[in-house]
């Protein structure tokens, strides 16, 4: 049921194409169907069955630890790859990520 309902809202949230990218399609079908859009889909759908199934075989203790983790991989990754600026909030949000974790896996 949720995985219907986010790919519903995926699909209806982001709004026209040439409002966020400045392109123009014949309809909306187009919008929807052009090869990049196809393949973010699929990674997306991809990723939501690797996390479904590795919820499935990691224990539930440790799950709820790499889950969160996501959250300081994401910046932090951003930062090394994409050259984006850290911001003071985004190190305070971090660290407050890592002490959360450490208090919860102790």
């Amino acid at each position: 049921m949720h995985l219907c309902i986010l790919g519903i809202c995926g699909v209806h949230l982001p709004g026209d194409a040439e409002d966020q990218c400045g392109k123009e399609y014949k309809n909306r079908l187009f919008e929807y169907l052009n090869p990049l859009v196809v393949i973010a889909y699929g990674l997306f759908f991809i990723s939501t069955f690797l996390t479904v199934y590795a919820l499935k075989v990691v224990p539930l203790s440790l799950g709820n630890l790499l889950e969160s983790s996501g959250y300081i991989f994401v910046p932090l990754l951003s930062f090394l790859v994409l050259k984006e600026k850290m911001t003071k909030n985004m190190w305070i949000g971090s660290a407050f990520i890592i002490a959360g974790i450490l208090v919860y896996s102790l």
